[in-house]
């Protein structure tokens, strides 16, 4: 494989004067955690990485088009701070036939999309929570689902507007929360029905054929007394708080393999559904009857050595290093020539 200019592409926004409103993406600085581990890694692996920055402004995406690279790894999760853009990045990438890893604006589109992500679920015959979407006093969609529910925005990603209050278990506070979520993010609010359980995400590496990695679980038994058990924003971006500092993922020894092999065939059927790329996250609660229950379909996770997706990668042999090189030769392989 030929040593290659890689841009670690990733997205910085950042206003000082602004405070952060709950549920608020949490700002970028730059380069973030991941971005720079990525970036050593590609460095580590011979080629010659740089940094590509889009900042929300005209400006950037015209230095993204004019730059020279023979492939981009894509680690853009917003546009200016709106998380519902990332999808167009991925589109002008495509109309500039650049070659890039990760999903597609098809995929990525996809995954966002909730409502539309369970749909497609249901059709495929993969199991996911009872849910409605509501729009400013009009259903869109119901099932028949019974409290407690959890609501969330119906078109975010990274636990964004999933606070412990998201848990609802009467009328007066779902319509509180119906409200919050239309106040704030001018979104459906997703309805679910809420399911007690354990908290399992399986990543998924390769496009033909795609393999499914160990398990790993959040494990949730430390949670403040009296709150949820949810990967809310507290337990993923809140690092001041109890439920952030009590919650982290482990690989579980403790699965029966029948249910490790129906977790591991399910995340690939959701991760061929949504059309995604080279590599994903599934999550998944697992109920106490053995029913598992698709959550969530995340494309291009979080990188971070100490993530998940890396966390289990390494369970299987690989380093991290040899992680960012397998998704760059994936990606590569999808193009024309890709590893010339």
């Amino acid at each position: 494989m030929a040593k290659l200019r890689i841009g670690v592409l990733y997205d910085y926004w950042w206003d000082d004067d602004e405070e952060r409103s709950e549920g608020a993406h949490p700002k970028r600085k730059a380069p973030e955690e991941d971005v720079q581990a990525v970036y050593d890694a590609l460095k580590e692996a011979g080629h010659s990485p740089v940094f590509l920055r889009l900042d929300g402004t005209r400006e950037s995406l015209t230095e993204l088009a004019q730059s020279e690279t023979d492939l981009i790894f894509n680690l853009v999760e917003s546009f200016g701070g709106d998380d519902s853009h990332d999808s167009n990045v991925a589109g002008l990438l495509e109309l500039l036939g650049r070659r890039f890893t990760g999903a597609g604006a098809h995929g990525l589109y996809l995954a966002q999309d909730k409502a539309l992500a369970k749909k497609i679920f249901t059709f495929h015959g993969i199991h996911t929570p009872y849910f409605a979407t509501v729009y400013r006093g009009r259903t869109e969609h119901s099932h028949d689902i019974q409290f407690p529910v959890i609501v969330k925005p119906a078109r975010e990603d990274g636990s964004i507007g999933i606070h412990f209050g998201a848990v609802c278990g009467s009328i007066k506070e779902l319509m509180e929360r119906i409200d919050y979520i239309h106040a704030e993010f001018d979104t459906p609010a997703l309805i679910e029905e809420y399911i007690e359980g354990r908290e399992l995400y399986v990543g998924v590496l390769g496009n033909e054929k795609p393999e499914a990695l160990p398990v790993v679980e959040l494990d949730l038994s430390k949670l403040p007394k009296g709150t949820p058990k949810i990967a809310g924003a507290e337990v993923k971006w809140e690092e001041d708080t109890e439920a952030y500092q009590k919650t982290w993922p482990f690989l579980p020894e403790d699965l029966d393999e029948g249910i490790s092999t129906r977790l591991k065939d399910t995340a690939i059927q959701a991760f061929q559904a949504l059309q995604l790329r080279d590599y994903g996250r599934i999550d998944f609660r697992l109920a106490a009857d053995g029913t598992l229950h698709v959550l969530e379909v995340n494309p291009n996770p979080y990188l971070l050595p100490s993530a998940e997706l890396a966390m289990a990668a390494k369970k299987t042999g690989r380093s991290y290093t040899d992680l960012i090189g397998e998704i760059v030769n994936l990606s590569l392989a999808r193009y024309p020539n890709g590893g010339v």
